[in-house]
């Protein structure tokens, strides 16, 4: 019998943030949303854990089945991390909304 394994791969998806004035931004290639409020966002993306900070943060869109998503608010700072200690201990907002 063959074993499978799950590999994070990014079939046809790049990862790319786009950002306006500081006050809106695009960033494809996104795996999950780990966590979300008003000052801080936490998505998990192809390229590691990425951090957004500010306020009056809000998801406008989501699709993570295209791996998409549109963020509106006054944005501080982003900040890439590959803490998988972090990615692999976290739930998804989703696997604990429907719980």
């Amino acid at each position: 019998m063959e074993e499978k394994t799950t590999v994070r791969t990014s079939v046809n998806r790049q990862h790319k943030l786009i950002m306006q004035n500081r006050s809106a931004g695009n960033i494809t290639g996104i795996c999950d949303v780990v966590s979300f409020d008003e000052s801080t966002i936490v998505l998990d993306t192809d390229m590691g854990l990425l951090t957004i900070k500010g306020k009056e943060l809000h998801v406008s869109r989501l699709t993570l089945e295209k791996g998409e998503i549109d963020i509106e608010g006054n944005i501080d700072s982003l900040t890439y991390s590959s803490n998988e200690s972090l990615r692999r201990s976290g739930e998804s907002l989703f696997t604990r909304l429907f719980k």
